[in-house]
């Protein structure tokens, strides 16, 4: 099935559209924009290129998806925003390009982002993300699979979020939060495991008490990191989870909540 433009939209001949694309009142498309299959924008959506956006995305109205960076540092060159498949951005969303030439921000599949979120540029975000309302992402912050922003969260730059993890709502995001982890809090601190989102996402009761027990070794025995990532590493149970969540600490630049 062609494309379905609706008269209003504004949609620059250097767009590619695939079949199937959804266009609804007063939408601008613009140069360099590539819209996979099955994407439906509702009204008043904006898309800017060059930006490859998957099939089956929804954009609801107000959102703004592909601008140039607001880095003041952007000098014009060539940048790209990357977009899977099946997410729903949600009115007033802000997706940016990257800043430095050839540079990308990439965004995963079947996310969903709430009114008014916003994702920077140079940004890496996973699959299965829920951003809720105004939660906001700045310069190449990196998101793991199945984390949750919570509502008003912020995220400084160069942070990571785990994957599976999750932060409370209008908390302030300055160091990495691990995998499977809560952070909350102005500045944030983890708190406690994400014990209801892993049961939800089918780990097991086995895997979840190892994440607990690794959580107590982080941050209730009183070592520093080194000395908690030998006591993990040491365990001989300790399995993928645990080694996920070792490398993601050994990584860390930023240090973590």
């Amino acid at each position: 099935m062609p494309a379905k433009i609706h008269p209003t939209a504004v949609v620059d001949p250097a767009a590619e559209l695939a079949d199937g694309v959804e266009i609804g009142p007063y939408c601008v498309i613009g140069a360099g924009v590539r819209l996979g299959s099955g994407c439906r924008l509702h009204s008043h959506v904006t898309l800017a290129g060059p930006s490859e956006i998957g099939p089956n995305n929804e954009f609801y109205p107000f959102a703004s998806v592909g601008q140039r960076t607001q880095d003041l540092k952007y000098a014009g060159e060539p940048t790209y925003l990357e977009v899977g498949e099946g997410n729903t951005f949600r009115e007033f969303c802000t997706v940016n390009r990257g800043t430095a030439p050839g540079s990308r921000t990439v965004v995963g599949s079947h996310g969903n982002f709430l009114a008014y979120s916003h994702i920077a540029h140079d940004c890496v975000v996973g699959d299965h993300v829920i951003f809720s309302n105004n939660g906001t992402l700045a310069g190449h912050v990196a998101v793991g699979d199945h984390a949750v922003i919570g509502g008003l969260t912020a995220v400084h730059q160069f942070c990571r979020i785990g994957a599976h993890a999750l932060t409370g709502g209008c908390s302030k995001i300055v160091q990495d939060v691990p995998p499977y982890m809560i952070a909350d809090g102005n500045p944030a601190k983890v708190r406690a495991i994400n014990s209801v989102g892993l049961g939800r996402r089918g780990f097991s009761d086995e895997s979840v008490a190892l994440i607990k027990k690794a959580h107590r070794v982080l941050y209730r025995e009183q070592r520093n990191y080194r000395e908690s990532l030998d006591v993990l590493r040491a365990w001989p149970e300790r399995g993928p989870e645990i080694d996920a969540l070792i490398d993601f600490v050994a990584a860390s630049e930023r240090g973590i909540s």
